[in-house]
């Protein structure tokens, strides 16, 4: 007698009609551990009431364009949200009031609410990830161990490049590299970030930078510079395609899924374990 198959995971998908939405819903087609079962867009989308697969480019999947998070939430395992930085909070308590585990992608909030995601950790499994690609996650690894091992005289820089409409500058993948290299460095001996601004002054040694550039259709690439005297060493990743952020996210879902209440990250999905 065969293995018991698997039921599929359901999930919800929060601003299925975006750039990234459309990508998930095309990633998750081909797959045998999980089905899109609802698509959200918001209350004003001129895309409700349309099938999301027609959308994507995928042909009819029966799954219809819709405002109501909550009906969805219902009937689903795990929701993905790559909505807007507006929208997350009534996301996030929508998904607290539904008691379902959910995946925040979006990015570009100001203003990090910590508290909100906190509380929220204590009754659902949430993970918060400003960027879903799982390269980019052990980039963040990388990282973190490169600063807590190269002596804090290294200057830590930064660099990120997207495309021309990207909201949020710096992005959020640059800010979690460079919280990640500073939370790994002694905090009384690593020098602050650098100021911007004013008068070019000779660098303090061991200071941390983010750049950023906006140019064409760049999809995303992000380069950290350790750079001692007479010496420096690179980690980058570049994404070639959008796809690499709907496979990570579906994966990341699918993990998150069985997770009881906590604050997770992409890291906790490869199983990497640091102490900072």
């Amino acid at each position: 007698m065969g293995a018991a198959t698997l039921p599929l995971a359901r999930v919800v998908l929060i601003g299925a009609t975006g750039r990234m939405g459309r990508e998930v819903l095309r990633a998750a087609a081909g797959s045998t551990r999980l089905v899109i079962s609802a698509a959200i867009a918001s209350p004003g989308s001129p895309a409700l009431g349309r099938d999301a697969g027609e959308l994507a480019g995928l042909g009819a999947l029966e799954v219809t364009v819709s405002c109501d998070l909550a009906g969805a939430l219902a009937g689903a395992d795990v929701a993905i949200d790559f909505s807007s930085a507006a929208a997350a909070r009534a996301n996030l308590a929508a998904a607290r009031a539904a008691r379902k585990p959910l995946l925040i992608g979006t990015t570009g909030f100001g203003g990090e609410p910590e508290g909100e995601w906190a509380a929220a950790a204590a009754e659902i499994a949430l993970l918060v990830a400003p960027n879903t690609s799982l390269a980019v996650a052990l980039l963040t690894e990388l990282v973190r161990r490169a600063a807590r091992s190269l002596p804090a005289s290294f200057d830590i820089d930064i660099i990120e490049t997207h495309h021309r409409t990207k909201k949020d500058a710096p992005s959020g993948t640059a800010l979690a590299l460079a919280a990640a290299a500073r939370a790994a460095r002694a905090t009384a001996a690593a020098p602050g970030p650098d100021t911007p601004g004013g008068a070019a002054q000779a660098r303090e040694p061991g200071k941390i930078g983010v750049a950023s550039v906006r140019a064409g259709d760049l999809i995303g690439e992000h380069t950290v510079l350790f750079a001692g005297t007479g010496e420096e060493l690179t980690l980058s990743h570049r994404a070639r395609e959008r796809g690499v952020f709907a496979r990570g996210a579906l994966a990341a879902a699918l993990w998150l899924q069985s997770r009881p209440p906590g604050r997770y990250t992409m890291a906790d999905v490869l199983g990497l374990k640091t102490a900072t």
